[in-house]
């Protein structure tokens, strides 16, 4: 039974194939599912076995992609890790590639980097040419697990709010003057110009005079929650290691934030997100253990898929990758993970003449302060190898239908305003008045000293809710052939720039949308 389920496997279809599976053969039965799936899908797939070295399995999948038409990579095992024997490959492993690291050496990585990228890269021009993910499974049964998490993740049914949601975490920077800069104002420009006004982004941050930052005690337990709840991306931004995030500290203590024992405890199913993890070390794919990000990605209620570092990362190329990525996905809506992760890399070596505002914000600051500015390509082209896809390229994306809205009525405090409503779904919908997100709905308290009783602590945790929830009212209805209309009453402190935004929550896909309004006396 197994020779007969290899030679299918291992068959190569007659059209050139869009798709190359590496799979050693313990794995073979467990993709199985995904292989049947992805071929109903149209794929033309052919699977490849697993050569004695990385360069070996490259000359394979550079054969097929010399035939045109290669689009995706999918890497089926973990890696070996960097201690074992590299010329006697252990069971049901593909081996990652070595580069030499040039730029982040500098600041205590080592001196080479744990890479699939040269995988992708098939015209020897150090740019990915395919996309390119990982199933870094280290048994069937979790190798089913990930399939299985996939699979349900493009046929679930659920278009609730959590496909609309953009959760952030972030520690404190500390990585120095011109990095912490950077990374701050990219962050800052993600959460209130990149995204989208329709999508609902929340923060959870390690600093603790900040209204974002939950009782720091708690920090952990909000972490592993905004995880949990579903949302569309998870990003974490700060410091990392291989086996977890780093501690929130505080005057006289320090909390965990994230590491592998709690993989377990992430209860995503059925809304998983995908994960951002804009951290050192935390996809370091050949540690002597699993690493963060693979634990993150075998977690039944873990994300769907996990892109992560496997070295020291820095915060100028993890910005413009991220910008990127969130672009390709919430701006230019690419129908595979996968290939905008693709599209990100390529630009960030190769801007494209109307790169966007946030690429141009971010190379003129880093040109103006960065220590060493002759080496920001370096650091870019870097970056390339640095970051891997845990997780299936061929992941679909659902992207939302728009929502047209026209308003009529006064935004004047204490009137009502009338929302109409058109889009392609019908079903239950919401339509919300927030503040821009640049504003808060309140006025914060000052914190300039820390507090030292458990009740003063405990009130971080209001304060840390009402940050993350923008809206001064909202109204229930329901969109049928395509159109609803409501009558919204703008609340009597409701004042300066804001936001409409709706969202239709239909049985196979969902909708949303977004206008910008000035409330004004």
């Amino acid at each position: 039974m197994t020779s007969i389920l290899l030679a299918v496997l291992l068959a190569v279809p007659e059209a050139s194939p869009d798709t190359v599976v590496v799979c050693p053969s313990p794995f073979c039965q467990a993709m199985e599912p995904w292989l049947q799936y992805r071929r109903d899908q149209g794929h033309e797939i052919v699977v490849v076995s697993v050569g004695s070295s990385a360069e070996e399995i490259r000359g394979q999948i550079r054969k097929y992609y010399k035939q045109g038409g290669l689009k995706f990579i999918v890497l089926v095992g973990d890696s070996p890790a960097i201690t074992e024997v590299r010329d006697a490959l252990p069971p049901g492993r593909v081996p990652v590639h070595y580069a030499a690291a040039k730029v982040n050496v500098l600041w205590g990585s080592e001196p080479h980097i744990a890479t699939d990228n040269r995988y992708a890269d098939l015209d020897d021009d150090q740019i990915p040419d395919v996309a390119i993910g990982r199933l870094t499974a280290d048994t069937p049964e979790q190798l089913a697990r990930i399939v299985g998490k996939t699979l349900d993740y493009e046929q679930g049914a659920g278009f609730g709010p959590w496909r609309r949601r953009v959760s952030f975490v972030a520690g404190v920077g500390g990585f120095g003057r011109f990095a912490d800069l950077v990374l701050e104002s990219s962050v800052r420009f993600l959460l209130t110009r990149q995204i989208p006004a329709e999508y609902a982004v929340n923060m959870t941050y390690g600093n603790w005079r900040s209204p974002y930052c939950p009782d720091p005690r708690q920090f952990h337990d909000m972490t592993v929650q905004r995880l949990s709840e579903g949302c569309l991306f998870w990003v974490y931004v700060g410091h990392g290691l291989p086996y977890s995030l780093d501690r929130v500290s505080v005057p006289d203590a320090d909390y965990p934030i994230l590491s592998v024992a709690d993989a377990h405890q992430l209860n995503a199913a059925g809304q998983p997100p995908i994960a951002l993890l804009l951290a050192c070390y935390t996809g370091a794919i050949d540690a002597v253990e699993d690493c963060l990000a693979e634990e993150m990605l075998r977690a039944p209620g873990g994300p769907v898929a996990v892109v992560a570092g496997s070295r020291v990362t820095m915060p100028y190329a993890m910005a413009v990758l991220s910008c990127g990525l969130l672009e390709q996905c919430v701006g230019q809506r690419c129908s595979t993970l996968g290939e905008a992760i693709l599209q990100a890399k390529r630009t960030m070596v190769k801007p494209s003449p109307d790169a966007s505002e946030m690429r141009t914000v971010l190379d003129a600051l880093a040109t103006a302060v960065s220590p060493a500015p002759s080496k920001l390509a370096a650091e870019r082209a870097e970056h390339l190898l640095l970051f891997n896809l845990f997780g299936d390229p061929l992941l679909r994306l659902h992207n939302p239908q728009p929502i047209g809205l026209d308003l009529s009525g006064s935004a004047k405090p204490g009137q009502v305003l009338r929302i109409a409503g058109t889009c392609t779904v019908d079903g239950p919908a919401t339509v919300e008045l927030t503040v821009r997100r640049d504003r808060l709905s309140f006025r914060p308290p000052l914190r300039s000293i820390y507090p030292t009783t458990s009740d003063e602590l405990s009130r971080f945790q209001e304060i840390y809710r009402r940050a993350n929830d923008p809206r001064l009212t909202s109204v229930e209805t329901a969109a049928h052939d395509g159109r609803f209309l409501v009558e919204m009453t703008i609340p009597a402190y409701a004042e300066g720039p804001c936001n409409i935004r709706a969202f239709v929550e239909g049985e196979r896909t969902f909708a949303m949308g977004a206008v910008e309004i000035a409330v004004e006396d």
